[in-house]
């Protein structure tokens, strides 16, 4: 099983290149409250719902003080695409060789559709602003997620 991060852990940096080209480091989001959410790939249907629950909430989470970083392994130009086909407004970052799915715990060993196999872990951290993890969550379901999220964190 691979090791998961718990609340308190220091959320491991990365700079990842998003789907624009721009190269985005966690750490420079310190002072920030961040939402760093894994999925295992653009234009599947949970995961367009996924990131369209993200992007039309977008507005609240970052009036909350939230950033929202949404992390798979496809390439920047697949990114864009997503983006731009489901009118995304959130920052998507591509991890191709998953080192940040790893370092979160959010690739390994789960369960799909009965069988045992290897792949990404839908997963969402929240952080904090001095980068500690202030909530982990595991095989999280991409609909109703994100209202989920919500109330968790209290945010209308």
């Amino acid at each position: 099983m691979t090791d998961r991060l718990a609340t308190g852990d220091t959320a491991p940096d990365f700079t990842l290149t998003s789907d624009t080209e721009d190269q985005v480091t966690l750490s420079d989001l310190r002072g920030k409250k961040v939402i760093l959410y894994f999925y295992p790939a653009a234009m599947t249907p949970g995961c367009t719902k996924q990131a369209c629950d993200f992007s039309e909430s977008l507005d609240s989470l970052r009036g909350a003080g939230y950033e929202v970083l949404g992390v798979s392994k496809d390439k920047p130009a697949k990114l864009a695409k997503f983006r731009e086909r489901d009118a995304l407004t959130l920052t998507l970052l591509s991890d191709e060789d998953l080192a940040v799915h790893r370092a979160y715990g959010a690739f390994g060993r789960k369960l799909l559709y009965g069988k045992e196999v290897e792949g990404v872990i839908r997963s969402t951290f929240v952080i904090d602003e001095a980068g500690n993890v202030e909530l982990a969550q595991y095989n999280v379901k991409a609909t109703g997620h994100v209202a989920k999220l919500r109330r968790d964190l209290g945010i209308d």
